[in-house]
C-alpha cells in the first residue's frame, strides 16, 4: 500500500527547473532510497514533502492528505519527521533536552499550568520524558544523555538528530544523507538503526543517500533522479543494472 505518492511534481525557481514531472510511490513499511548526482533535485523534493517548498505543478499525497498547501508544522503533525544533511541540533543543550524538543507536538498543556509545572503538565512531562528515554535506549546513547550535544562526536550527534526525529513518533521518516561524513563503523551503526526503525518501530523510511553500499544493502526500492527528472525506479538490483543509472550516476565500468 502506497503511503506517500509523488504525482507529476514539477518545481520551478524563476527560469530554473529543479524537478520535472517526478512520479513515484513510497510503499508503507519500506525503506525507499532517492539517489542521483549532486544537483539532481533530491533535497528539493524533500523540501516539498516537508512543506518548505510548494510544487509548481503536481501534488504530494501522504495517507490521503494532499500536502501541497500545508505548512511544515501541519505536515509534522500528520506523522512526517525529517533529519537534515547538516546537523540541526541545539549544541549547548543536552541530548535529553534536544529530544524533548522533538516531543513538542505531543505537549497539550496550556501556558499557565505548563509554567507552574503542576497537574496535567507534570504528568505530560513525565510521559514525554519516558518516551525520550525509550528512544535514548533504542539508539544506544544512554551514557551521553545529560551531555551537551556540542561536546559529542559527530557520529553520536547524528544519532541524536535521528532520535529527535523519532521523538515525534513519525509514520514516515525522511532521512537526508544519514551516513554523510561517517567512518565505516559509524555508517554500519546508522544502517543498523535504520533497519531497526523499519522493523521494530514500523516506520516507513524515505532517504536520500550517496553511499551506494548502504542503499543496495538496506533499501527495498530505489528512485533515481538526474537533472530533476526521474530516470529509474525499482528494486535495488534492477536500478543498479540500469544503463541510464550507470551512465549518469554510478559511472561507466572499465
Amino acid at each position: 500500500m502506497a503511503q506517500l505518492e509523488i504525482q507529476d511534481v514539477t518545481l520551478n525557481f524563476g527560469g530554473i527547473t529543479a524537478l520535472v514531472l517526478v512520479n513515484f510511490k513510497v510503499q508503507k513499511g519500506h525503506i525507499h532510497a532517492l539517489i542521483g548526482p549532486n544537483g539532481a533535485g533530491k533535497t528539493s523534493l524533500f523540501n516539498i514533502i516537508s512543506g518548505i517548498y510548494r510544487p509548481s505543478e503536481g501534488q504530494v499525497v501522504f495517507e490521503d492528505h494532499v500536502l501541497n498547501a500545508m505548512k511544515p508544522h501541519r505536515i509534522a503533525a500528520l506523522g512526517v519527521a525529517r533529519t537534515f544533511q547538516n546537523i540541526e541540533l541545539f549544541q549547548q543543550m543536552t541530548v535529553i533536552e534536544n529530544l524533548m524538543l522533538g516531543r513538542h507536538l505531543h505537549m497539550k498543556t496550556g501556558l499557565f499550568s505548563g509554567a507552574l509545572f503542576y497537574g496535567r503538565a507534570l504528568g505530560e512531562e513525565q510521559d514525554n520524558r519516558l518516551r525520550v528515554e525509550e528512544i535514548i535506549d533504542f539508539l544506544e546513547i544512554e551514557k551521553h544523555r545529560k551531555q551537551p550535544v556540542g561536546s559529542l562526536p559527530y557520529g553520536i550527534q547524528k544519532r541524536v538528530e535521528l532520535g529527535r526525529a523519532l521523538a515525534n513518533d513519525p509514520k514516515l521518516l525522511l532521512l537526508d544523507e544519514p551516513v554523510a561524513g561517517m567512518n565505516v563503523e559509524e555508517t554500519e551503526d546508522i544502517a543498523r538503526f535504520v533497519l531497526d526503525i523499519k522493523e521494530e518501530l514500523d516506520v516507513t523510511i524515505f532517504m536520500v543517500e550517496h553511499d551506494m553500499g548502504v542503499v543496495m544493502d538496506i533499501a527495498d526500492q530505489v528512485t533515481v533522479l538526474d537533472f530533476g527528472q526521474m530516470i529509474a525506479d525499482g528494486p535495488p538490483e534492477k536500478v543498479q543494472a540500469d544503463p541510464r543509472v550507470i551512465e549518469s550516476y554510478l559511472g561507466e565500468g572499465d
